[in-house]
């Protein structure tokens, strides 16, 4: 799968004795990245998942929202220079408004998939990291269910996250209602 090849890239940039992130950063003369390890630290391994969640993620959110742009009229556009309009003023009074759908659905799809980061977590911090520091809801569910056989608190754990998912998305559409936008 995508997620696990892309996770051991970063898991081999990012490593302490043969990645090339710390020997460029050593040779940059910032020495205190000599043999640092990027998953230790709790702050810095959730940094470098979040920096591969967006990684992976970022040509389908880039793609939807320039074929959205694409998709504005050429009249529409015209019409915004022709009355004056700053390149700011064009972007925040015509394209926004017009890519407001696009952009809702973009964030619901990067929110749920965002937050069933498993994958990047287990594998680029061993299972969740040193001593859990690194678990998120997915991870735990996981270790609950399958490595405590304690399926029940795993299920539990994963009917939760389906309604905080749910909670988020009924949000964004009663947002989108309450706009007068159709999706």
């Amino acid at each position: 799968p995508p997620a696990v090849t892309g996770s051991t890239v970063w898991v081999f940039l990012f490593d302490p004795d043969f990645g090339p992130v710390d020997k460029v950063l050593v040779w940059l003369g910032l020495d205190g990245f000599a043999d640092y390890s990027w998953t230790y630290d709790r702050l810095s391994a959730f940094a470098l998942v979040l920096f591969e969640v967006v990684w992976c993620s970022f040509p389908l959110v880039m793609v939807t929202v320039y074929a959205g742009i694409k998709a504005i009229p050429g009249e529409v556009l015209e019409a915004a220079s022709l009355d004056g309009a700053s390149a700011w003023r064009t972007w925040r009074s015509v394209m926004a408004p017009i890519l407001r759908p696009i952009l809702i659905v973009v964030t619901i799809q990067s929110i749920i998939w965002d937050f069933k980061v498993f994958t990047q977590i287990y594998v680029m911090t061993d299972g969740g990291g040193i001593a859990g520091q690194n678990l998120v809801l997915n991870v735990y569910a996981y270790q609950k269910a399958f490595a405590s056989s304690q399926y029940g608190l795993g299920s539990a754990i994963g009917v939760v996250m389906l309604l905080i998912l749910l909670a988020v998305t009924l949000g964004y559409l009663r947002l989108l209602r309450r706009q007068g936008e159709e999706l």
